[in-house]
């Protein structure tokens, strides 16, 4: 048990409607994304249109951040969650059902929509529960139940394939979505009298918002946008660079288990440090192990050695668990938090699809070995942007809990 002042505070009292409904969802999205492409295939798309349509996953989270924190603004965590669950559900029964390639880039882009909206109402309820002195190992249990049901999807959802087909995947997704909204109807409805008190005095819309706190999202925003592009490397550069050297698919495919296990494991260190030490004492590393891993990655020829790169990437990824959110968290202001939320997650969403697209874009006019030290060499000017801003965050911290 932990304390907060003179309220005493256990993770284990929240646990359920806190994580449940977080776990079950990312079960489901985890089973469902190894297969989109081959569910694109199989409808008769080509590589490319298949890659596209697994890329509407992101274009949905894109378009959506904004309406989505407008929307949690209006009816409250609980009731997005919820509705977030039940739209994504039949966003999953119509790919399964659907016998075109328009039809499922629909469902993905539909499903990409909800996961935000999930996303940023997860994010709010965990601001109202968690005590400010916890707040890092509260998102950081958040993050890492996202990365236990991405583990646990696709195992779940390979054991169902094997038994029927393909489409029984996004019928496992349906449920868990559904399963998702109803833990989330046990949660507390909180902030009624906030939402209450809005509806009175009208809204504040999502661009007022923006407006308001334009500094803060473009000086520590940007930083979260080079947090999230480092992350999105991992993706896109290593399985390119495995194929590179040879790999066969298995052997990537064990080296990326091995490196989601480390993510999880280091998650509440993680937590534990951004509580005590400081958001920068986590942040840097997201970011400088990146860098490193792309730098030296042209000499990892074996699997071995790529294994050792992706387990350097590992433990600075699990280290930062959940510190995009405790960033947002730190910065959100009580009015209009949820509209700030949302322009937070885009920040977050701007640097997940960045970063594929500046692999992408390097490796188009360079080899493979040239663009692994070309963004690593970003990466590292990108360390110093993310540690300047975030020591800023520590520094103002600081001198809020002195007396």
């Amino acid at each position: 048990m932990t304390t907060s002042g003179d309220v005493a505070f256990r993770f284990r009292d929240i646990a359920l409607v806190a994580y449940g409904p977080s776990v079950v969802s990312a079960v489901g999205h985890g089973a469902i994304m190894p297969v989109l492409a081959l569910r694109a295939r199989d409808l008769g798309a080509d590589v490319s249109t298949a890659a596209a349509v697994v890329a509407l996953l992101g274009v949905g989270q894109l378009l959506g951040s904004l309406p989505a924190g407008a929307l949690v603004a209006r009816i409250g965590e609980r009731r997005a969650l919820m509705a977030a669950g039940v739209v994504d559900a039949c966003a999953m029964v119509f790919a399964a059902l659907t016998g075109s390639v328009v039809g499922l880039a629909a469902g993905v882009l539909l499903s990409g929509v909800c996961w935000t909206l999930f996303l940023i109402s997860r994010q709010g309820f965990m601001i109202d529960v968690v005590p400010a002195s916890h707040r890092a190992r509260g998102m950081s249990l958040l993050g890492g139940s996202y990365r236990v049901g991405v583990l646990v999807g696709p195992l779940l959802g390979a054991g169902l394939i094997a038994l029927t087909d393909l489409t029984s995947v996004f019928w496992l997704g349906a449920a868990m979505s559904v399963c998702a909204a109803l833990l989330a109807a046990t949660m507390p409805d909180l902030g009624e009298e906030k939402r209450a008190a809005a509806r009175a005095s009208g809204h504040l819309g999502v661009w007022t918002v923006i407006r308001a706190h334009g500094r803060v999202l473009a000086t520590l925003g940007s930083a979260v946008v080079i947090l999230g592009m480092s992350r999105s490397l991992r993706q896109s550069l290593l399985p390119l660079w495995a194929d590179h050297v040879g790999l066969s698919a298995s052997t990537t495919s064990l080296i990326f288990a091995g490196a989601a296990a480390l993510d999880v494991a280091f998650m509440w260190p993680g937590g534990w440090l951004m509580d005590t030490r400081g958001r920068r004492v986590v942040a840097v590393p997201v970011v400088l192990s990146m860098a490193i891993a792309c730098l030296v990655l042209p000499l990892a020829t074996s699997a071995a050695s790529v294994a050792l790169v992706m387990a350097l990437i590992a433990c600075g990824n699990g280290l930062g668990s959940g510190i995009v959110m405790t960033l947002g968290a730190d910065a959100a202001p009580s009015d209009g938090r949820p509209q700030f939320l949302g322009a937070w997650r885009l920040c977050g969403d701007i640097g997940n699809s960045g970063g594929p697209l500046l692999v992408s874009a390097v490796a188009a006019v360079a080899p493979l070995a040239t663009a692994c030290l070309v963004v690593g060499g970003l990466a590292l000017v990108g360390t110093g942007w993310v540690a300047h801003w975030t020591g800023r965050v520590d520094r103002e911290r600081a001198a809020l809990s002195r007396p």
